[in-house]
Formats: C-alpha cells, sequence, structure tokens
C-alpha cells in the first residue's frame, strides 16, 4: 500500500501571478508531496493565461502536481497535461460533455483524470461517481465532507482512490487521512505553517506518509575530535559543489525533520540552519555518506548564493587549472544554448545563428528538416564519424528551434522525466 499523502492547494483565480509562483515554491520546498493548482474560470482568453501560469510553475517546483480546470474539449484536458501536470481535475459541475472522461482516459491512461465533486457532507452521491469511474475517470476529488459512518460507508462502497479537499477548520487531519481509500488530503491550511512538523506528528500516530528517514543514525558516523561530521553541499541538479561546513547530532536530526540543511556553527558555537538570516535556504534532496562513514554529501536545491560573499558556490578562487574538454551533456548543451539565446538578444553582425532568427521560424523549421535528413542518410553509411556530424548540426538547429519558440533544455529534461 502506498503512503498517505499531504497535497497543497492554491486556488489561481483572481490571484497574482508572483503570489502563485511564490507559495507553489514555498509548498514544493517545505514537504508537501504534491500541489493542486486550480483556475475553472470558463473564459478562454483566461483559461489560456492559467496555462501559461502554470508552465512558469512547473519550471520552479519539484514535486508532482494537478491542475484543475474548466474542461470543453478534449484539447483543454491535452494542454493541462503538457504542462507537465501529473493529473487533471475535472469539476463535475461545469462538465458538459462527460464522454471527454473516456476520451482523454484512453488518450492520455487510466490514471490521468480525477474528478472533483462536493460531498454534499456524507458523500451521497456516491452512484454518480461510481458512473464517473467507469467512464474512466481514475479518482474523485471530494470537497466539503462532514465525518459522519454514512461518509465512510460511502467511501468505501465507492471503491475508488479519494482525496479530500479540507481547509481542516472543522475536520482533523488525522482522521480525514485515516480514512480507508482517501490517498490523500488537499488542503491550504499549511500555506503558514509546517507540512514536515504535521508530517511527523501523523507518523507517530502510525499512519503511514511520507517523511524524511535516515537509514543511519548519528552513532553510526565516524567524527572528527569535536564530535563533528564534514557536509559537503552539491547543488542537485548542476552538480556544483557550493560549499563544506559540519553538522552536530542535533543539526542532523534537524535536517532530517525539517528538509532544511542545519550545520553547527564551530565560531558562533550554536545551530545554524542555513538561510535564517540570509534567506538563502538550502532544502535537502539527498544525504550519502562516503565510504568510510565520515563525510555526508548532500544534494541540495540552494535559493540564492550559498557563499556569504555572494557567490553561488563558495569554490570561486581557482589556484591552478589545466585546460580540458568538459563533456558533460548538460553543461555542454546549457553552454550551446546559452550563446544562441545570446545572440537572440544581442545580435552579431556575420553570425549565422541570427541569419536564421531574422529570416524567422520556416527558415528554422527547414533547416531542422534538412538535417534531420542528413541524419538518415548518414546512419546508412558504416562509419559513423559522419553521423556524429549530422547529430551535431541538427542538435544545433534544434536549440535554435528552442531559443525562437521560448523553450529551453530545463523544459525538455523535465517533460522527458515524466517518461522514464
Amino acid at each position: 500500500m502506498s503512503c498517505k499523502k499531504l497535497i497543497t492547494y492554491i486556488n489561481a483565480e483572481s490571484e497574482l501571478k508572483g503570489n502563485v509562483l511564490r507559495l507553489a515554491q514555498k509548498y514544493s520546498h517545505e514537504g508537501a508531496d504534491e500541489i493542486f493548482i486550480y483556475n475553472y474560470t470558463t473564459n478562454e482568453n483566461e483559461r489560456e493565461e492559467f496555462l501559461y501560469l502554470v508552465k512558469e510553475m512547473s519550471k520552479l517546483v519539484d514535486i508532482p502536481f494537478m491542475v484543475g480546470l474548466y474542461v470543453k474539449r478534449f484539447e483543454d484536458v491535452k494542454k493541462a497535461l503538457y504542462t507537465g501536470a501529473k493529473n487533471v481535475v475535472i469539476k463535475e459541475s461545469i462538465l458538459d460533455d462527460k464522454k471527454l472522461i473516456k476520451e482523454s482516459s484512453e488518450r492520455f491512461g487510466s490514471d490521468k483524470i480525477f474528478i472533483e465533486i462536493d460531498s454534499l457532507g456524507d458523500f451521497a452521491n456516491v452512484e454518480s461517481s461510481k458512473h464517473l469511474h467507469e467512464l474512466g475517470a481514475y479518482g474523485i476529488l471530494l470537497k466539503h465532507v462532514v465525518i459522519s459512518n454514512v461518509l465512510l460507508e460511502n467511501i468505501k462502497k465507492a471503491n475508488m482512490p479519494i482525496l479530500i479537499r479540507d481547509s481542516l477548520v472543522r475536520n482533523d487531519l488525522e482522521e480525514l487521512i485515516s480514512i480507508d481509500y482517501v490517498k490523500a488530503v488537499v488542503t491550504n491550511h499549511f500555506e503558514n505553517k509546517s507540512i514536515m512538523k504535521a508530517k511527523y506528528s501523523l507518523k507517530e500516530k502510525d499512519i503511514d506518509i511520507n517523511t524524511n528517514e535516515s537509514l543511519l543514525v548519528f552513532s553510526d558516523f565516524k567524527l572528527n575530535e569535536d564530535g563533528l561530521i564534514p557536509v559537503i553541499a552539491q547543488d542537485y541538479k548542476t552538480g556544483e559543489v557550493l560549499m563544506m561546513a559540519y553538522m552536530n547530532e542535533e543539526a542532523f536530526n534537524q535536517t532530517i525533520q525539517t528538509g532544511r540543511v542545519t550545520y553547527w556553527s564551530r565560531s558562533r558555537n550554536e545551530l545554524w540552519c542555513k538561510g535564517d538570516t540570509s534567506g538563502h535556504f538550502q532544502f535537502l534532496k539527498s544525504l550519502t555518506i562516503d565510504c568510510d562513514n565520515d563525510t555526508l554529501l548532500a544534494k541540495v536545491h540552494q535559493v540564492g548564493a550559498a557563499c556569504h560573499t555572494g557567490n553561488k558556490s563558495c569554490f570561486f578562487t581557482t589556484i591552478m587549472k589545466k585546460d580540458y574538454n568538459d563533456v558533460n551533456p548538460l553543461t555542454v548543451f546549457k553552454d550551446v544554448y546559452d550563446v544562441i539565446m545570446d545572440r537572440k538578444n544581442n545580435p552579431k553582425d556575420g553570425s549565422y545563428t541570427n541569419y536564421l532568427f531574422d529570416k524567422g521560424i520556416d527558415k528554422i523549421l527547414k533547416k531542422c528538416g534538412e538535417e534531420a535528413t542528413e541524419i538518415v542518410i548518414a546512419a546508412k553509411n558504416p562509419n559513423a564519424e559522419e553521423l556524429k556530424y549530422e547529430i551535431s548540426d541538427f542538435m544545433y538547429h534544434l536549440m535554435v528551434l528552442m531559443a525562437e519558440c521560448g523553450l529551453d533544455w530545463d523544459d525538455v529534461v523535465k517533460e522527458l522525466s515524466h517518461r522514464r
């Protein structure tokens, strides 16, 4: 049985874009399992603006998210999923054509569609919900529930995944999340409260919920003469080494339980949660220990600069360097793309890249097509050298196309990661 989840929701209707993005990042960093963002406007222009906002949000968060929107046609579901959403939530009360549930489920998979319905307190409309499940809806997002024996019986009768959306003003989190068939509580209760603290409280009550857990305890580590273990912080995306500091047992335990990397300051002789004064928090993604159990590697999401000087990394002063070829695909693709974007933003006379941008999308597409054909021809030859060059030419023109269409490698990599 999978862990129960705490899903945070964001009502994006009439909300400032900056507030939505700030809140989404906060939830992503601070322990939410997923985000449910919705705007059920029936205005087509506003719906397009909402989907654009969701795309921006997808670049800032590291956790799955669901999108709730008005669905008039199949393409609305497709557009929502193309933002990177894990699921689409369709509101039953404004769904004109229930055949869209079946069509979307068949096209994108049986686990993609949730239907939001008003429970009317005790989920009296369970039979109609079962019909939606038969049409292809994976599960139900129930709102306005009132805990009762009738509610529990109807949820059991539904026999499908249930998400309960609640502000937690009336109902207790523990009671809601403990209900059989309820996979998650969806709430905005944690906008100004600790998600991880709530999770550990549930864990203590034997509720199976996702928390940070270490396979080792601090006593398993080999410590230095001061009873500390050195910790190397590394950017979880790029692999860039950010800083080195130390943890004692209290700092280690606090890091695990809060998800914010906490060190022991030797100069101040006190706990030091990175970012408490600067706002440059480190949100923990993983902890690895070396072969001697005497050094930790913390992969983190770094907000702002890791170094007190304002540099991203503390390791910015080169004292020796030997020329070498950087063959890391991530950095090579990013470097080439950055050059292309620089040409787009700062045109240079005689630049072939600027020639392509000046000619426009049709010329760029023509070149992509030509280079794709060259790949096919080269692949028929026994010598792979020619194929290597043709693939490189195609990749360059593909990046020009990406730049022209407003995509970057983060967009593409994130989409590919969903397909693993």
